[in-house]
């Protein structure tokens, strides 16, 4: 029934009948907090006090990463330009590059210093070639704001390093949402985070190692941040790949050093065997067509963004549930490929995911004579709402 004011509709898929399988695939993880997508499909595998704003330790160096890319992509910085390094950066103690306030550092130096070193003192050179008032404090303030801005919603920072700070916090969610926007966004500089040594000057024998215990072991891992303070615990964001598919995790507030390198292993081992992905559909296939207000057109075609992948357990012989959900009436005119609804799929043991609806056809507002024929159409529709009520 055609009514005026928007509401959320929702209808069975009908290019799909499924039934919702029904098995246990759950990970019991020794993690505080726990996070992991199937970034292919966009299926979320495994969520456990993922909203939880926690001490990221650092791994909300990814945060000082991606900043730093972005800045380098708008032109404002080169990999070749060599930074100064102040007192304060150099101050810096944990995990380092050993630099001192004489030494002007190569931004690309300082990137793989971050990512396979850790240091401390890199993330706090580039903060403050980058903060808007020259301080680390100061980028501090910019990472809150720009996290915002990317979709992390749990995200506060108070250092460019993770460097033990009263509401100092990040989400695992939130980690997994920049690890993937590190991947997609910055593809150019991703092969850095597989690295597993790197030699800065002969300064740091002791720390040449990238501490990812994933790294090497020949389960498709290539990245991307550990983390470890007394406050926070032993933490990992991770990503691997293999035939095809990428999974991102992110585990939080494991007790040593074993601990977080066996749960790693056993959740990328877990992603990947116990669940496959199968192509439903291509982009542009049509889902459906649904009822337009007003418009020229009766109807309007639904086709998907893009392709439609989707998570399926190895020993299930069952499927997911679709069903198309949108704002309701879909009212004209409306363009080709604006997004009008969604196509929601769930099943009993894994979280629901959505994938964007578009329309495959344009749809001008109608006439006069269409104006006056939708019009008549909702007053009938009242008034047999109203003789229902009176019933």
């Amino acid at each position: 029934m055609l009514i005026l004011s928007p509401i959320k509709v929702l209808i069975s898929a009908a290019f799909l009948s499924m039934c919702v399988f029904s098995a246990a695939y759950s990970f019991d993880t020794k993690a505080r907090a726990a996070y992991l997508i199937d970034q292919t499909s966009g299926a979320v595998l495994l969520s456990k006090n993922s909203d939880l704003p926690l001490p990221p330790a650092s791994m909300s160096k990814l945060m000082t990463l991606y900043m730093t890319f972005e800045f380098i992509k708008a032109g404002k910085l080169s990999l070749d330009e060599k930074l100064p390094v102040s007192k304060t950066a150099a101050n810096y103690t944990g995990s380092t590059m050993f630099l001192n306030p004489t030494d002007r550092v190569a931004v690309l130096d300082l990137i793989r210093g971050i990512i396979v070193l850790s240091g401390n003192d890199a993330c706090a050179v580039l903060a403050e070639a980058l903060s808007p008032d020259g301080t680390e404090a100061g980028f501090a303030k910019l990472m809150t704001q720009r996290a915002k801005q990317i979709g992390l919603e749990n995200s506060t920072f108070k250092n460019s390093n993770g460097w033990p700070a009263n509401g100092h916090l990040m989400s695992v969610r939130d980690l997994g949402i920049l690890a993937q926007k590190l991947i997609t966004d910055f593809p150019e500089y991703y092969p850095m985070f597989a690295e597993q040594t790197y030699k800065f000057d002969g300064r740091a024998p002791a720390n040449t190692r990238n501490r990812n215990p994933l790294l090497g072991l020949g389960i498709g891992a290539d990245g991307l941040k550990t983390g470890h303070t007394k406050e926070a615990g032993y933490g990992l964001v991770g990503s691997a790949e293999q035939d095809g598919r990428r999974i991102i995790f992110v585990l939080s507030g494991l007790n040593n050093l074993e601990d977080r390198a066996q749960e790693a292993e056993t959740i990328v081992n877990w992603a990947f065997r116990q669940f496959t992905m199968e192509k439903f559909a291509t982009d542009g296939s049509e889902i459906g067509k649904e009822k337009v207000w007003n418009g020229k057109s009766r109807d309007v075609s639904l086709v998907l963004e893009n392709d439609l992948n989707v998570m399926i357990p190895v020993l299930s012989s069952s499927k997911p549930i679709f069903s198309i959900e949108y704002v309701g009436p879909i009212k004209a005119p409306i363009k080709k490929g604006d997004k009008i609804a969604e196509l929601l799929i769930k099943s009993e043991d894994l979280p629901e995911t959505r994938h964007s609806l578009l329309a495959g056809n344009s749809v001008p507002r109608g006439g006069f004579f269409v104006q006056v024929r939708t019009a008549g159409q909702y007053l009938v529709n009242m008034l047999f709402a109203d003789a229902e009520e009176s019933l």
